[in-house]
């Protein structure tokens, strides 16, 4: 009989204790509850109608093939679909520079395993996604986290970094637009400067883009592909999802990139999960080609703006400037950054919010090393717009308590 089962783990999973956040939405099963925590879109922006009219001609017309398995790499329907949206972001690529993903985090797992032996080097900001820290963390890398300044990575200190330490990393993971948790969004300049250190390093970028059609005010910044290409250059992969922009339960996404790199992240995926769900992909494919994205995305646009508005208008009646907090100001995607004063413990501080029936993600889950204890993330597209400002009350009264 086996009685220790752990022994049996590979030497990586033995101590691995999965995705932080996916352990707290054990604790929001209240109704009472306002959740500001998960990453949700609303489900008032799902295209119920039209998804059903595409649905219903897809089992009429392609039942079979539907049900069947398909290429690994991708539907060509979807592929040339997504080339085409692409253009728009002033991006052009083939077919062989795309695979289609399950999701965003698989378009994580795939870059993870391809390019990370254990110890290798990878460089990340502090604080970024939790689920690329999670991903790549399966591989046992050494993370160096640089930290977030208002206008995105603080480059100087990723030059210095990398002028100091003998072992080079394997790439450089960003999230440009909105980032996810603190809402930042990366100037142009320091998108051009992160190329530079790119191009004289030899470091490859990985550019995370789940909410760049997400953008409330201010002007579009290129992406860090698309000004590569400007470049000639083929030194950053493109990570996207559709679970944002259309439904997360759909789980399908896409990674772009030079052609060698696309081709073996098509050979892991054949052997992780085979291939993504045939009628998942022709949704994707009639969401870009058939469903108006230009005016669904208005829709959410505005739709968003406005809850991200009432949050902050809510943050700046509860929480008055004598407390010391403060609050990013994104201009768009889902997420803000809210930074409490040093002697708050947020991951202390999410156990007492419960018992005040609201709910954020601690900070110190979005850091690879070195956690901060004093801040937390806030979505704000999930809860309706009278929620939030109960939510931002309620938080409001469990950060009084604490100070």
């Amino acid at each position: 009989m086996i009685t220790d089962w752990k022994e049996k783990y590979s030497k990586i999973m033995k101590d691995f204790e999965g995705y932080s956040i996916g352990k707290i939405f054990k604790y929001l099963n209240d109704p009472e509850i306002i959740s500001l925590a998960g990453g949700l879109p609303s489900p008032d922006m799902f295209q119920k109608t039209q998804m059903r009219e595409v649905s219903k001609k897809l089992l009429e017309n392609n039942l079979e093939n539907i049900f069947q398995y398909t290429a690994v790499p991708g539907e060509e329907s979807l592929k040339s679909a997504i080339i085409e949206f692409l253009k728009r972001d002033n991006i052009n690529i083939t077919k062989e520079q795309v695979v289609v993903t399950s999701s965003g985090q698989h378009g994580l797992d795939l870059t993870g395993r391809l390019f990370l032996n254990s110890g290798d080097v990878i460089m990340i900001d502090r604080p970024t996604f939790a689920g690329a820290i999670v991903a790549f963390q399966m591989q046992n890398p050494q993370i160096i986290g640089i930290d977030m300044e208002n206008d995105g990575p603080n480059v100087d200190e990723y030059r210095k970094i990398l002028e100091e330490i003998d072992e080079k990393p394997k790439f450089i993971y960003v999230v440009p637009d909105f980032q996810n948790p603190t809402g930042i969004t990366t100037s142009l300049a320091k998108r051009e400067a992160l190329l530079d250190l790119s191009n004289e390093f030899g470091i490859p970028i990985i550019e995370d883009s789940p909410y760049r059609d997400l953008r409330y005010r201010g002007e579009s910044i290129p992406s860090l592909f698309s000004l590569d290409q400007k470049r000639n250059g083929t030194n950053v992969i493109g990570l996207y999802t559709f679970s944002k922009i259309f439904c997360p339960g759909i789980r399908v996404g896409f990674n772009i990139g030079p052609k060698d790199v696309i081709e073996k992240m098509g050979n892991i995926k054949g052997g992780n999960i085979l291939n993504t769900p045939k009628y998942n992909q022709d949704l994707c494919t009639a969401f870009l080609t058939e469903m108006d994205y230009d005016a669904h995305m208005e829709k959410c646009k505005t739709y968003y703006s406005e809850k991200l508005n009432v949050f902050l208008q809510s943050m700046q009646k509860y929480f008055p400037n004598k407390w010391g907090v403060k609050w990013t100001k994104p201009e768009g995607g889902l997420f803000l950054w809210v930074s409490l004063p040093k002697k708050i413990d947020t991951m202390k501080l999410f156990y007492e919010a419960i018992k005040y029936k609201v709910a954020f993600v601690p900070g110190e889950v979005f850091f690879g090393e070195n956690p901060s204890k004093n801040e937390m993330r806030i979505n704000f597209s999930f809860a309706s717009k009278e929620q939030i400002v109960e939510a931002v009350r309620r938080l409001a009264e469990c950060v009084k308590a604490q100070l």
